[in-house]
């Protein structure tokens, strides 16, 4: 049992407390990737269901690292295979009522095997000082940073 301050909080209670504030404040985990070519310009995805150029990613599943999920989305939507990763960072962001925590990682020396799929539309390599245009404003953000030209926010 779980005790807190004057009173005992028993495991049925606690899992029902627990389980009431995660449907009034629910928080989704997922993942992207920042890939750079030989020439480092960055991937950038475009998906079927939503405007503008994103980093590639996606969920973590229950129980799922986050540095191997963020292998398999990008793998999933990219044929990323290969290379190594690097974790980059933590970011939050508003998603309607749910609060979604990001973590970025940097993935080097991997091959992309891309073909179109249900999910993403198309890809490109990107100069991060050159954005094309229809960069969404938190890939716009993350590319600053990338490049120096903008301090490391802690919002997606």
């Amino acid at each position: 049992m779980l005790t807190n301050g004057s009173f005992t909080l028993g495991p049925v209670f606690f899992r029902l407390f627990m389980t009431v504030r995660a449907l009034l404040s629910p928080t989704v985990f997922g993942v992207m990737g920042v890939v750079r070519d030989g020439a480092g310009r960055v991937l950038l995805v475009r998906h079927r269901y939503k405007r503008g150029w994103h980093l590639p990613g996606g969920g973590v599943d229950r129980g799922e690292p986050p540095q191997e999920a963020v292998r398999r989305e990008l793998a999933e939507e990219v044929g990323l295979s290969g290379g190594d990763s690097e974790f980059l960072g933590l970011y939050t962001r508003r998603a309607g009522w749910v609060t979604n925590l990001v973590a970025l990682y940097r993935i080097t020396g991997a091959a992309i095997a891309f073909r179109p799929s249900l999910e993403i539309a198309e890809i490109c390599f990107a100069d991060p000082a050159a954005p094309p245009p229809g960069c969404t404003p938190a890939t716009l953000r993350r590319l600053a940073e990338l490049t120096g030209a903008a301090p490391v926010s802690p919002r997606w």
